[in-house]
């Protein structure tokens, strides 16, 4: 298994999303400006209070003003997120145009909208053996499928955001521990395992917060072995997900 640096990681969107809340699954877009004014933005997270506000954000494709708490398109073709205004999201939301067959329509979609619902996942199967078998040289990663099937792993490491091809054998026997996975929805879900420090969190997150996750860890990763601050901050955004509807 190859890993190659996540070079796309590093943009001023993700770090944003490194101090974004999440979102409520649901949750009404509550802050939004009058027709024609700028949102208006809050402090940067972890800056010093001198005043500093963050820019607007705009819809991406439309380019209306977004509150803080919106959603999130993933262009597929470029595997990057587009930031989404209600009415836009609601045009790429699979759930709104799927078929009986099972997804048809919204296959061959250059966008596709991120969920906002999350599950821990308790009882998961995933011992020393089955983690081992997946070759992350870490103990932090989350993992997403295609819709051809393949399996990518992402994961910290002192050089920045690496990713590597999960074996498909390998995937196989974890799916075949915990048929949970066959649920993971293609692309825009992903399987987070967090085993560092004795942890013991696995969860299905929508990739917006494994992004933010991943901001978070390359903002604030020292050293090797990253420094107790970064996971503390990891312990706390495990927490924010308890905590999230």
């Amino acid at each position: 298994m190859t890993s190659e640096p996540l070079s796309g990681l590093l943009t001023p969107r993700f770090a944003a999303l490194a101090g974004r809340p999440a979102q409520a699954p649901g949750e009404v877009e509550a802050g939004e400006a009058a027709a024609g004014e700028p949102v208006t933005g809050e402090p940067v997270t972890g800056e010093p209070a001198t005043g500093r506000m963050k820019a607007a954000e705009w819809c991406e494709l439309c380019a209306e003003p977004l509150p803080p708490v919106h959603r999130h398109l993933l262009d597929v073709e470029k595997t990057e997120l587009l930031c989404a205004c209600r009415a836009c999201s609601l045009l790429f939301d699979d759930a709104l145009f799927e078929d009986a067959s099972g997804g048809g329509a919204a296959r061959g979609r250059h966008y596709r909208l991120i969920p906002d619902t999350r599950r821990r996942l308790t009882g998961f199967r995933l011992d020393g053996t089955l983690w081992a078998g997946l070759g992350i040289p870490v103990d932090l990663a989350f993992f997403t499928r295609d819709r051809a099937g393949a399996v990518t792993a992402r994961y910290p490491s002192p050089a920045g955001a690496l990713h590597a091809t999960v074996h498909p054998e390998s995937w196989r026997r974890l799916a075949d521990a915990n048929p949970v996975l066959a649920d993971l929805r293609p692309e825009v879900e992903a399987l987070v395992v967090h085993r560092a420090r004795d942890a013991a969190e696995n969860w299905v997150l929508p990739l917006d917060d494994c992004y933010r996750l991943t901001a978070l860890l390359r903002e604030h990763w020292t050293g090797f072995g990253g420094g107790d601050a970064v996971w503390a901050r990891i312990g706390g955004f495990f927490e924010e997900m308890e905590g999230a509807p």
